[in-house]
């Protein structure tokens, strides 16, 4: 009896899961570069303590999910 020929292997990751992954590393690029920019913009408009962090919070999210939203769609179109 022949064993079919996919016996045994893995499949990939799905579309759906590349698009994710995608989303998530772009996500995390763009956390950290809106930290940094958002840091540096807070200090220089000459924001302190609970402003500074405030500030610094938004331009991340905003950032983060720029950037995660343009790999996501870059992946997808990989698939």
């Amino acid at each position: 009896m022949p064993m079919p020929s996919n016996f045994g292997a893995q499949q990939g990751p799905s579309c759906f899961d590349r698009v994710k992954l995608g989303f998530m590393m772009g996500m995390c690029i763009g956390m950290a570069s809106g930290a940094i920019f958002g840091g540096f913009g807070g200090f220089r408009y000459g924001l302190r303590g609970k402003e500074l962090v405030q500030q610094v919070g938004k331009v991340m999210v905003q950032s983060g999910g720029t950037f995660g939203t343009f790999m996501s769609i870059g992946t997808a179109i990989r698939c």
